[in-house]
């Protein structure tokens, strides 16, 4: 099921499209997802599976006892993911892949629509194509933010950590590790 991979020349053509350096998208990219966008071993696409999420969606998620494995799960390896996310995706197709982010930009499910998608498994559908469709949709995800786009053009990492990964994303030194990255592809 593997997807296309991307090229560095694709990579700079989306880049420029967006009016984005090349080593600050490259960036994003390795920070995201370590510059893979399928899982070599399954051939599907990187996910990251969030419970919290799939709470807050699926309003009566307690009333199903039989797909109960998502609950239990946290960051873990793409084995671990793929289990919670298709047990979710048992119970309720739409909220799961809403609770999930895709590929090698990560963007949550829950964005389709500004991205220009009529359904959530549109979007997932184009994400399993390649992974310039990936970058794509993690590029339209930052255009539809304003001062995210603007962040990632002038560099300013801990507004764009704060915008593409939320408040806390200081735990993790979002901001720190971008930095890192676009210093190696510069």
């Amino acid at each position: 099921m593997t997807g296309q991979k991307i090229t560095t020349d694709q990579i700079k053509a989306l880049a420029a499209s967006y009016g984005i350096e090349y080593a600050a998208l490259m960036a994003v990219i390795t920070v995201e997802s370590s510059g893979v966008g399928f899982n070599p071993p399954t051939g599907k696409p990187i996910i990251r599976f969030e419970p919290t999420w799939f709470k807050r969606l699926k309003a009566d998620w307690q009333k199903d006892t039989q797909h109960t494995t998502w609950q239990n799960t946290g960051v873990g390896n793409q084995a671990a993911q793929w289990l919670a996310f298709n047990n979710a995706f048992a119970s309720d197709p739409d909220d799961a892949m809403k609770s999930t982010s895709i590929g090698m930009m990560q963007v949550m499910g829950f964005h389709y629509r500004e991205l220009g998608f009529t359904t959530v498994g549109a979007m997932w559908d184009y994400a399993k194509v390649s992974e310039a469709n990936q970058v794509d949709l993690g590029l339209r995800f930052i255009k539809s933010i304003p001062a995210l786009l603007i962040a990632l053009k002038v560099k300013n990492w801990k507004t764009f950590a704060y915008y593409y990964n939320g408040e806390n994303y200081r735990v993790n030194r979002y901001d720190e590790h971008l930095l890192t990255a676009y210093n190696k592809f510069k």
